[in-house]
């Protein structure tokens, strides 16, 4: 979905009548399909909604309504038959929050243990375990129990207390007192001792009363009833009060993880820790943990992370609703989404058996309501018809009201049975937000297998002996030792390499070794380089490698004693000896012909075609180009850039430029015989830009004089291509080419190509024919080119077809990339692309590279996917690599490994800098081996393990129908958490749907990825939006691809004008959203600015210059104002496109616009308008799956 392009500019766009809805579905007034309309009759946010009072704000948005819940008085026609859709009641049950338990007031208390009902017949007041006593779980990467704070931490983590890790690390959160002010004041802002309070199974004990800092959340107001301070939705962490006890979650608005740029609103994923997220309860039956390493742990809540919310969709009524609900029987069931079984908002799930100690349950209801104490299925307090809900505890996210129910009023809970409520599930914020408490700050990289932090958190590597995680992450950090074992989890074992990554500040670059004539140290056998992984003996005569066990004689001039532990007595003085990321200078043997490289260049292939003239590219870039030359990549430790450039401009033929300094003026040559390209000039095409600075000046004034009146429409595009090859082979050097190109290539030359857009075929089994080449001939070129160490970036200004299918196949195999400017004005986006051509000349970029993977025996590299190319099955050829790309291998087995052992892997990267040195970068990683499935479940790092399935997914649409791809990708989630189910959880009912705690988001990423648009673009699309998005999926690293794959969501109605970090994103859904509301929704490819239309005038006249919504002008979005807001909006935009790969368009949707449909599809929890499933539907249409797998 491309608002930037799928129309002409703003003046005539294309979308008059906005997606096609799902099928079978009227859509309602506000453009959304029944099942996400509140029952209020208002529609997409509904429209005739007055703002709601502040008290029934939290956590949710005035006057938005969570989805499927158009059930007010009674259930409408249903989504299930009523069997399936009673089971999922009953045995949902479980997942209820206790937020207070009852409106008598019991003495205060600040933090309530939680209890974990899984344990049979658990004793009600079981004390909590203690970290690291006898029957506690491993801690992962937790921190030594002994000597911490007798006060419990605020942390989401089962096992990973915020102490300082076991690895070294200082935890963030080292104050054990988290002042009161950041939370609704409590009855006792006291800590008093950790008490244990009875709960029922698997019940979430919240306060969302108690949650500041979440956007669009006024302050609760003081509660009557005990209030749990700070509490979020589910800790899986007992709190304790012993030593290094298990800490207990915290509000996102706290000031110990102040959101930072980048850091929070990125979708993440779910903590290494291994207690599974238990979705619907079981009571009466051990706990889910690991098999045989998890023992039971009374007071441990199942599912950490989630939000609070009110009694979700599908779970038990209050008491007072019990008796008007006959529910559920023998509903006509919705017609079926397209692929998807007809369920909207609900799994089955069977009835649950009796709960100790609850009263019968009759057959066919929901359970009874809990005892005092509050036990499983209740949510709140009770509340009769018309009495509004407890102070303290604003309406969050409520349901419905009643017929008659003024809107100001707090809602009340409908008198119906609600259904599997979202809030309820796992979402990616609070599973970001408990990683950076829990694993943020220093990530010490001294042990093997050590998973680590998410993508989005802000941590700091401390190199020792493994690669950061910036260059290299693994999907997983504990290998299964056998190829079956890896079979049986289903889950793929890949790296995803990034070798030129940037570093953060307080990181250091990799250092240069330098061994001169010797060279680099490497094995005989397997030729792996020297590194932490290797064993010297014989009093330090040789060397054993532990990849291979081969033992190597040590070089004379790198023999140094052993001391009495074995190691050498320089190691600390060596980088390859204890660094896991470092650098060899190669030797002449390292090199092209044996002979060192020159420095590298740019070289800037213009179209001066009728188009470009027109747009005002060719003016744009000639007066722009100085700016660009002051920004070009400055190698490690070296103050200035020596890199060179040259130019090539070209529209029926080719013109080469002489900007030799020496010269009076520059000169120009054309070759006409397109057909039988050369090289016309031997000397002064590649010049220094500082050297030459008068010549590039007077060039760049003649460039658009001369072409001014041109009238050439037909222009080449592989003569240009080559053109700019030929000039860096004849300068025996290597570089990139930015070529800028308007038109499909239809002037008479090689690679000629036929128009042949049919976006029809988008979606079909067919599509793949408009997906791949027309043509090999510039497969052809783009190896001729890696061969050469040339890389191309395309840079492509469309106003139709232009086939970046074909044409793209040059930046593909050459390792550059495609940018694409759709009805380019240079008025409008100028900026925009001056921004991405410095970004890309300036980034850390390796030239003429190969890549080689090592590993221990046992597991080799087989699959690679990414832009390269490869001659055989071992070298990955990278003509350039920059920080912003990533590789994704996959690796398999070719023999058992021995499980005690550790796993080695080396990657070896061998390129030219930007200066012209030639240089191995070197990134080592140790993992572990084990036999017991559960080890496995429990390091797994689900955001490398998405971008390697999108990789993956984007190179099989080449091959396979969309159907094909997608199915696959289903059955696979599905087959990972029923082997989970199976082999690491105890055997309770069917009807639960239990994730393990590193991939309870594997769902809601796997729904993401289904619904995006480089795998299920459609006939909505046009090719070329299509193919781009493809290739941007293929070259994107793991910083890019998470908020891609779960764009980020920002509201900016409520910022702090005195803050500079970028606001607390929020869940993607128009639940969360409300039409005196303002947000900002960015995925990295666009960037929406969604103005509700009952903004107030103090938000819209600051910024805008205007008085309300309707009057801001959307085609051409500009914060005109000077005011501190306006400036605090203006730094958030530049904020988050600084740290893009490339600058975004900013579209602004105007609420009931037409472009809103467009935005609606990047709200990826919901359904999506071309009918796909909303998270809910899907997470229910993965359980069945499981269910259908396991039994």
């Amino acid at each position: 979905m491309n608002p930037n392009v799928y129309g002409a500019p703003p003046q005539q766009p294309q979308y008059a009548t906005g997606w096609p809805s799902a099928p079978q579905q009227p859509t309602q007034p506000g453009g959304v399909p029944p099942q996400m309309r509140a029952s209020s009759g208002g529609g997409y946010p509904p429209n005739s909604m007055p703002p709601t009072s502040g008290a029934s704000v939290l956590g949710g948005v005035p006057g938005t309504q969570p989805p499927q819940q158009n059930y007010g008085q009674g259930h409408q026609p249903g989504v299930l038959n009523g069997n399936y859709q009673q089971q999922l009641t009953s045995s949902m049950s479980g997942l209820a929050m206790n937020p207070l338990k009852q409106q008598t007031p019991v003495p205060p208390q600040n933090n309530t243990p939680y209890a974990n009902a899984n344990i049979p017949d658990a004793p009600i007041s079981a004390p909590p375990t203690i970290a690291g006593a006898p029957d506690a779980p491993p801690l992962t990467n937790g921190p030594p129990t002994g000597g911490q704070s007798q006060q419990p931490l605020p942390s989401n983590n089962n096992n990973i207390p915020a102490g300082p890790y076991a690895n070294g690390q200082a935890s963030k959160t080292p104050q054990p007192q988290v002042p009161p002010s950041m939370y609704s004041p409590a009855p006792n802002a006291a800590t008093p001792p950790m008490q244990s309070v009875p709960g029922g199974p698997n019940q979430m004990t919240v306060n969302s009363a108690g949650l500041p800092g979440l956007p669009h959340m006024p302050p609760a107001k003081p509660s009557t009833g005990p209030q749990l301070p700070g509490q979020l939705p589910v800790s899986a962490a007992p709190p304790t009060s012993a030593a290094g006890a298990m800490p207990q979650y915290q509000p996102p608005g706290a000031q110990q993880i102040p959101p930072r740029p980048g850091q929070l609103p990125q979708p993440g994923i779910p903590q290494p820790q291994p207690q599974p997220a238990v979705l619907p309860g079981q009571p009466g039956l051990p706990p889910t943990s690991a098999a045989a390493t998890l023992p039971p742990q009374p007071g441990m809540p199942p599912m950490p992370g989630y939000p609070s919310q009110p009694q979700p969709l599908g779970y038990p009524p209050l008491p007072q609703q019990q008796q008007q609900q006959p529910q559920q029987a023998g509903y006509p069931a919705q017609p079926p989404q397209p692929g998807y079984p007809p369920q909207p908002g609900q799994t089955g799930y069977p009835p649950q058996p009796q709960q100790p100690g609850f009263p019968p349950q009759q057959p066919g209801y929901p359970p009874q309501p809990p005892m005092q104490g509050g036990y499983a299925g209740q949510m709140m307090p009770p509340t009769q018809p018309g009495q509004p809900p407890m102070p303290g505890r604003p309406g969050f996210n409520q349901p419905p009201a009643p017929p008659g129910n003024m809107y100001q009023q707090p809602q009340q809970y409908p008198q119906a049975q609600r259904r599997l409520d979202p809030d309820q599930m796992p979402n990616p914020i609070s599973v970001i937000i408990e990683n950076q408490r829990n694993a943020g700050g220093a990530f010490v990289t001294n042990q093997p297998g050590l998973l680590p932090p998410l993508v989005t958190t802000k941590y700091v590597v401390q190199d020792q002996g493994n690669s950061s995680p910036r260059y290299v992450r693994s999907s997983l950090y504990c290998i299964p030792a056998t190829s079956d074992l890896l079979k049986t989890t289903a889950l793929p074992f890949t790296l995803l390499v990034s070798p030129m990554a940037r570093t953060v500040e307080g990181e250091y670059e990799p250092p240069i070794v330098n061994f001169g004539e010797l060279g680099p140290i490497r094995c005989n056998r397997c030729k792996a380089y020297m590194s932490p992984n290797m064993q010297f003996v014989d009093a330090g005569r040789r060397f054993q490698c532990l990849m291979c066990k081969v033992t190597t004689e040590v070089p004379t001039e790198y023999f140094q004693h052993l001391d009495h532990t074995g190691q050498r007595v320089d190691k600390y003085e060596r980088p390859e000896l204890v660094l896991g990321t470092y650098e060899f200078l190669a030797t002449k043997d390292y090199c092209r012909n044996n002979t060192p490289p020159e420095i590298p260049a740019f070289v800037f292939v213009i179209d001066v075609s009728y188009n470009t003239i027109k747009s005002g590219l060719v003016h744009l870039l000639c007066s722009q180009v100085k700016q660009i030359l002051k920004h070009l990549s400055v190698d490690q430790g070296q103050e200035k850039s020596k890199m060179r450039v040259g130019f090539i401009t070209y529209n029926s033929t080719v013109h080469f430029y002489n900007i030799k300094s020496s010269l009076a003026q520059p000169q120009m040559m054309v070759v006409g015989d397109v057909q039988d390209m050369f090289m016309p000039l031997l000397d002064g095409f590649l010049c220094h830009p500082e050297e030459s600075d008068a010549l590039i000046d007077a060039l760049m004034e003649q460039i658009p004089k001369m072409f001014v009146d041109t009238k050439e429409t037909e222009t080449v595009f592989y003569p240009a291509i080559q053109a700019g090859l030929e000039a860096l082979k004849a300068s025996n050097c290597a570089g990139k080419l930015l070529v800028f190109n308007s038109t499909l290539p239809i002037g008479e030359g090689r690679g000629k190509l036929k128009n042949r857009d049919d976006r029809k075929l988008l979606g079909t089994e067919k599509e793949k024919t408009v997906l791949t080449p027309q043509c090999n001939s510039y497969n052809a070129l783009g190896q001729e080119c890696v061969q050469n160490g040339v890389s191309v970036d395309l840079f492509l200004f469309n106003n139709s077809y232009i086939d970046i299918a074909t044409v793209g196949q040059v930046s593909r195999l050459s390792g550059g990339e495609v940018y694409k400017y759709t009805y380019f004005q240079a008025d409008l986006d100028g900026n925009r692309l001056i921004e991405d051509i410095i970004k890309n000349v300036s980034r850390p970029i390796a030239f003429d590279a190969v890549m080689r993977v090592r590993t221990s025996a046992g597991i080799r590299p087989t699959d690679f996917y990414g832009h390269f190319f490869m001659t055989n099955t071992t070298d990955v050829e990278l003509a350039s690599i920059d920080c912003n790309k990533a590789i994704a291998i996959e690796i398999k087995h070719d023999d058992k490994l021995p499980p005690e052992e550790n796993i080695y892997l080396q990657i070896a990267l061998l390129y030219t800098s930007v200066s012209g040195q030639r240089r191995l970068r070197i990134l080592n990683l140790a993992l572990r081996a084990t036999t017991t499935i559960a080890e496995v479940f429990k390091c797994c790092d689900l955001d490398a393990m998405m971008l390697f399935f999108a990789k993956q997914a984007c190179f099989k649409l080449l091959e396979l129908t969309p159907k094909q791809v997608k199915d696959n990708l289903i059955n696979r989630s599905a087959q990972i958490l029923a082997c989970y189910r199976k082999h690491c959880t105890s055997p309770t009912s069917a009807g639960q749907l239990i994730l393990p705690e590193c991939l309870k988001l594997l769902p809601l990423y796997v729904s993401c990825l289904m619904k995006n648009d480089a795998i299920s673009g459609g006939s909505d699309m046009t090719l070329d939006d299509r193919s781009y998005v493809m290739q941007f999926v293929m070259t994107m690293d793991l910083n890019m691809s998470v908020s891609y794959l779960y764009p980020r969501f920002i509201p900016i109605h409520n910022v702090d004008i005195d803050d500079n970090e970028l606001p607390m994103s929020i869940r993607c859904t128009h639940e969360k959203m409300s039409e005196d509301g303002a947000y900002i929704l960015e995925n990295g490819v666009h960037l929406f600015v969604w103005l509700g239309q009952s903004c107030p005038q103090s938000f819209i006249q600051p910024i805008f210059g205007v008085q309300c919504t309707q009057q801001v002008n959307a085609e051409r979005f500009a914060i005109i104002g000077e005011t501190p807001l306006a400036q605090r909006v203006r730094n958030i935009i530049d904020t988050i496109m600084k740290e893009r790969t490339r600058n975004m368009r900013v579209t602004c949707v105007r609420q009931n616009d037409k472009l809103e449909s467009v935005f609606r599809h990047f709200l990826i929890e919901d359904r999506g308008t071309d009918g796909s499933p909303s998270y809910v539907d899907f997470l229910c249409h993965m359980h069945k799956e499981i269910k259908d797998l396991l039994s």
